[in-house]
């Protein structure tokens, strides 16, 4: 049965509205990986803050050549022998020479590293261990920001941000719980189109649209 507050859940949920974006980025991103990768070559890929459940679906996991890496602070479960998990953090990868991977993957976490200076440390390690990537994050014009699902949220006053988390069921039809809550708002920086080509400056900017407005964007060098 149709939900408004299944619909506006978080992208875990299959009938949200995040799943069905991360959806049609997965296709894209398949689309891109063809283009570069011959379906019969050995291809290492580290996915860096995935989870299990993204790949689910994807035609990738049909080709016995290729090999996922779920990199995360805490290990990820896995249910695909194509898949296996790690833990690592994604400003420091020195556990991984330079260019050990075909392709490094990340969908939604570069804005979760709390500075700038982080973001830098995540975008270099990238670059340095991967020889193709894939890394998408939320823009931060878009009117609805992406992880609270709330009009212009990114610039609210935090202790408003915080209040009406914890205190009302307006972000994602629920209450927060206060850790939750401070843990987000402390760690989210949200990234424009300019940032990310500076983090990525030989890549290319992929724009997600929705109603003519940028959603997401993305930095690849699949070309």
């Amino acid at each position: 049965m149709f939900s408004i507050s299944k619909l506006f859940a978080s992208s875990d949920d299959p009938n949200s509205l995040g799943a069905y974006f991360r959806k049609k980025r997965l296709q894209q991103f398949e689309q891109l990986f063809y283009n570069q990768f011959d379906v019969n070559q050995q291809v290492k890929i580290l996915d860096v803050g995935g989870t299990d459940y993204f790949w689910k679906g994807s035609s990738l996991l049909d080709h016995p050549k290729v090999e996922i890496t779920l990199l995360n602070l805490h290990l990820e479960e896995s249910s695909h022998p194509a898949i296996k998990s790690t833990t690592g953090d994604a400003t420091n990868l020195s556990a991984y020479q330079e260019n050990e991977f075909d392709l490094i993957f990340s969908n939604s976490v570069i804005e979760h590293l709390f500075t700038w200076e982080n973001q830098q440390k995540m975008a270099g390690e990238i670059e340095r261990v991967g020889k193709k990537h894939f890394v998408q994050t939320p823009n931060r014009y878009f009117p609805i920001e992406a992880h609270y699902a709330l009009p212009y949220a990114q610039y609210w006053p935090e202790k408003l941000l915080f209040h009406t988390l914890t205190k009302t069921p307006l972000s994602r039809f629920r209450k927060w719980s206060s850790k939750e809550a401070s843990d987000y708002i402390a760690e989210i920086r949200l990234l424009d189109e300019k940032e990310l080509q500076r983090l990525f400056p030989s890549s290319e900017i992929l724009k997600e649209k929705v109603a003519g407005l940028t959603k997401s964007i993305t930095a690849h060098n699949l070309l």
